[in-house]
């Protein structure tokens, strides 16, 4: 493979610069890749870092790999399924505003995150988002859902759309473009996501999704390429430039963020929308530039949120 390049992601950290550090839950940060990625961050003024977990683990994890933690709160907890419901409930009480998955699966922070009574749950439906630093395209593209949603309905697509809106706004979008993608750019009766397609992009026109221009059906070449667009005779704003690629299923998703990762060099930061605080579900085969991009996002996800809660405070 040929060097990666992260000027995207480093102009998304560089957008973080001058922000205060945010609270970070780090749910059972175990292992050395999640400690350092935990440190790391906090380093770059990412974020303050509460570690919740087995406090000895944690410690003698630090010791080993010699990783200073003196800085940074441990809240004791005795295993994984504690660490990550102690998580939430600090982000429940308002004492972290993000959380970031440390070394336990990722099944088991996202059951205390959907938690009926006392999880972080909201009125949109929770979905994951990809943030693609793909070599290739000049700008940052996301691929949603790929790793929470199986067979997502119309109306979880719904959610799943307006969160990957407002996560560009965050980011600094004003309006996004979001490729509802097909097998086909035509809509085909035998072919439910293609319906689909077509029924988001008219509850856009109809105000139930705001704040992004919506196409599709569209098949992914025709999405993201406008030499491919042109040969099709597709008439879009959205075709050839979409920052948004909304995928039918689950496989379909992670098939193609992961095509992208080890078939186009491309770095895949991750985050989950539509709970009360964002979540980072980072993985061992993170690079320390995926992690922190995902940190940065995250942090600016936070940022926005707060922002929304004092206008409807003023408002």
């Amino acid at each position: 493979m040929s060097e990666r390049q992260h000027d995207k992601y480093d102009a998304l950290i560089a957008r973080c610069k001058g922000l205060p550090a945010t609270a970070c839950a780090v749910a059972h940060p175990c292992d050395e890749s999640s400690l350092r990625g935990a440190v790391e961050a906090a380093e770059l003024g990412l974020i303050r870092p509460i570690l919740v977990g087995p406090a000895a683990r944690i410690a003698a994890v630090a010791a080993q790999f010699r990783i200073d933690i003196s800085a940074f709160e441990v809240v004791d907890a005795p295993h994984s399924v504690a660490s990550a419901e102690t998580a939430v409930r600090l982000a429940r009480e308002g004492k972290a505003e993000m959380l970031m998955k440390g070394s336990l699966h990722s099944d088991e922070i996202m059951a205390a995150v959907v938690k009926r009574e006392t999880g972080l749950r909201t009125s949109r439906r929770v979905s994951h988002c990809f943030i693609m630093d793909v070599p290739a395209i000049d700008r940052v593209v996301f691929v949603t859902d790929a790793a929470v949603n199986i067979f997502p309905t119309l109306e979880d697509k719904m959610h799943i759309v307006q969160n990957a809106i407002d996560l560009a706004h965050a980011l600094g979008m004003a309006e996004p473009k979001v490729a509802i993608l097909s097998a086909m750019e035509t809509i085909n009766p035998k072919v439910l996501s293609t319906i689909e397609a077509a029924a988001l992009c008219k509850m856009a026109e109809r105000g139930q999704i705001t704040g992004g221009l919506l196409d599709g059906p569209l098949a992914l070449d025709n999405a993201i390429d406008l030499g491919a667009a042109k040969i099709k005779k597709i008439t879009s704003p959205v075709a050839g430039r979409a920052d948004i690629l909304v995928v039918p299923d689950l496989e379909a998703g992670n098939m193609l963020a992961k095509s992208l990762s080890f078939m186009a060099d491309a770095d895949a930061a991750g985050i989950v929308l539509g709970a009360r605080v964002p979540v980072i579900l980072t993985s061992r085969a993170d690079s320390v530039s995926t992690r922190l991009a995902s940190c940065a996002v995250a942090a600016l996800v936070a940022k926005a949120r707060r922002e929304d809660l004092q206008r409807t405070v003023v408002a």
